[in-house]
């Protein structure tokens, strides 16, 4: 459970590690990085979990999202964990396909061999990662948010909405918003859980939003998706999750941003209005 440094830098005032430690729920070491904002020198501070996307690694938002200067000036902890199993025993997409296998884990806990072994990062990103941060950084486990990108996105929806006590606040960039409905989730649902589509339901945003009834009393979502975005309508489909919420009374601000395609060009557009959403709840918690 220990955690391992291997990389810091000094960034806006705080510090951005690069982590790596032996995680029991996955089978396999797991690498993650934390952005610790100055205040945290003071107290400890609301924590905000991003969950990246398909293909990706710990890496991609720590580069590309451009989130940290804002992140200081809020006083808010980030942590950016990998997106599935990694290791020579991890085993992967047999046709070695990106939407399946290592880097698409599907933030969830398979029940099919020879992927229930280390294919658990559901347990992972709720139980296990917490539990090494909170014993070694200053993050205050009673402020988290949780916010991602496509696959991360419907890993931030449906692990958000599965755990309210936990996680205070939300919000996606481009989220599979129904994955039992597009080829990516059938295709990860299929292999991860099997056949039975009850047992989807139980990690479909849609799905899970249908059964909630009445969520009204649960903070605004935020969800911010481009208009050029070339997986909107065959994997996305964010007009159901967005029906979905109004029938459950859960409050969802939907922005339909023109031009903006699935890149994390689009994501650093809008990161500042992502982490200043989360703020102002996390400060009311």
């Amino acid at each position: 459970m220990a955690l391992e440094a291997t990389e810091s830098h000094r960034c806006f005032g705080g510090t951005l590690t690069w982590y790596r430690h032996n995680a029991a729920t996955t089978g396999c070491p797991m690498r993650f990085t934390a952005f610790v904002p100055p205040q945290a020198a003071a107290e400890a501070r609301p924590v905000l979990w991003w969950l990246s996307g398909l293909t990706c690694t710990a890496d991609n938002f720590t580069s590309k999202a451009g989130a940290y200067r804002k992140a200081a000036e809020l006083g808010l902890v980030i942590v950016a964990p990998d997106t599935s199993p990694r290791g020579e025993t991890v085993p992967d997409d047999p046709e070695g396909a990106y939407d399946f296998g290592l880097g698409a884990g599907f933030y969830l806990d398979a029940k099919r061999e020879p992927w229930a072994l280390h294919y658990r990062m559901a347990s992972y990103v709720t139980s296990e990662l917490p539990q090494a941060v909170f014993a070694e950084l200053p993050a205050d486990r009673s402020r988290q948010g949780l916010f991602g990108h496509s696959m991360g996105g419907h890993g931030a929806l449906t692990l958000g909405l599965k755990n309210p006590g936990t996680y205070r606040s939300l919000s996606a960039f481009a989220p599979i918003c129904a994955p039992s409905q597009v080829p990516w989730g059938e295709k990860a649902f299929a292999g991860y859980l099997g056949d039975d589509r009850g047992e989807w339901s139980r990690h479909d945003a849609t799905a899970l939003m249908r059964a909630a009834g009445d969520r009204s009393g649960f903070p605004p979502i935020l969800i911010d998706q481009g208009t050029a975005d070339g997986f909107l309508d065959e994997q996305l489909r964010p007009h159901l999750f967005d029906a979905a919420c109004g029938d459950a009374g859960q409050a969802l601000t939907l922005r339909l941003q023109e031009g903006y395609d699935h890149s994390y060009f689009f994501i650093s557009s809008f990161i500042d209005d992502h982490l200043e959403h989360h703020a102002a709840i996390l400060r009311q918690a």
